[in-house]
């Protein structure tokens, strides 16, 4: 393991100022993406993975961090994915990093005596082991469904993309076979209830831990223009470089990037190969007591 990868209460802060800067909200992916940025860390970091698993040891103490802000009212989250600065994580973001660091460390603390005491000693820490995911949402079935997806056949990834985007209401045609370096289907995607716009679609099955770079992203853009597409939809059961996301956005037609994250998301969203439980939100019914 690199001893120069963080741990997660020295992300704390990042993750704070950086839901801060993306104007006080911002999607879990969004955070991770300027963390990321903000800090510097290099792919080399972003591509160490757990002994025997796919998971990024930084991206998985980044989510740490967004977890234990938000189990400390730094943070709230009212919708899955979703998180909001709270007044206290404004007044810590706002302070020098030595005063902010000592705030956050001071709710870290509280938070884990709390969770002890809660859970009875019967659930270790985060820094007790690296299998464990942030409690407040589980993401437990995110790795399997990745490693699904990657033992998917080239050719049968292609078929898995298209149905899922179809999934979402677009209507797409394969083109290309497998081994295609070019498009992969052809369709058109709804803009609201009326408008359409025609997209291009390239699925492409690398290892999860794996990194797309900008080349692919151009590459595509060209065959995307070629066909007289409007957009493009590049999806991976990896990750992205940034040179890559800057180049999605940077010439026409501009590129929507799919990474093995937001692919999980869109099975969940539209339980394909995937079932959501409804679960009762026990405290969302006290505010009702006091109106």
């Amino acid at each position: 393991m690199d001893s120069k990868i963080p741990a997660y209460s020295e992300l704390m802060l990042p993750v704070v100022r950086a839901v801060r800067d993306l104007g006080g909200s911002g999607a879990a992916r969004e955070i991770t993406e300027t963390v990321v940025q903000t800090e510097g860390f290099s792919e080399a970091m972003l591509s160490e993975t757990y002994e025997g698993r796919d998971k990024s040891i930084l991206i998985d103490r980044l989510d740490w961090a967004r977890s234990y802000n938000k189990l400390g009212g730094v943070l709230e989250s009212p919708k899955r994915g979703l998180f909001l600065i709270t007044n206290l994580g404004s007044e810590i973001a706002a302070l020098p990093d030595d005063q902010a660091n000592e705030r956050l460390k001071e709710i870290d603390h509280a938070v884990r005596l709390a969770r002890r005491k809660k859970a009875k000693d019967t659930a270790p820490s985060p820094q007790d082991s690296d299998q464990e995911s942030p409690d407040e949402e589980d993401e437990s079935w995110r790795e399997p469904l990745l490693t699904r997806l990657h033992q998917l056949s080239p050719d049968a990834f292609e078929h898995f993309v298209l149905y899922l985007l179809r999934s979402h209401r677009m209507e797409l045609k394969r083109v290309g076979g497998s081994g295609d370096e070019g498009i992969d289907g052809i369709g058109t995607a709804p803009i609201g209830r009326v408008l359409t716009r025609t997209v291009a679609v390239q699925a492409k099955r690398y290892e999860p831990s794996a990194t797309v770079g900008r080349e692919v992203v151009a590459l595509f853009q060209g065959d995307a223009s070629a066909a007289g597409a409007e957009h493009g939809i590049l999806v991976t059961t990896g990750r992205f470089s940034e040179p890559a996301r800057r180049a999605a956005l940077s010439r026409h037609p501009t590129i929507d990037l799919v990474d093995g994250e937001k692919l999980t998301d869109l099975c969940l969203d539209a339980e394909v190969g995937i079932q959501s439980r409804p679960v009762v939100m026990e405290s969302f019914f006290d505010r009702f007591e006091d109106l």
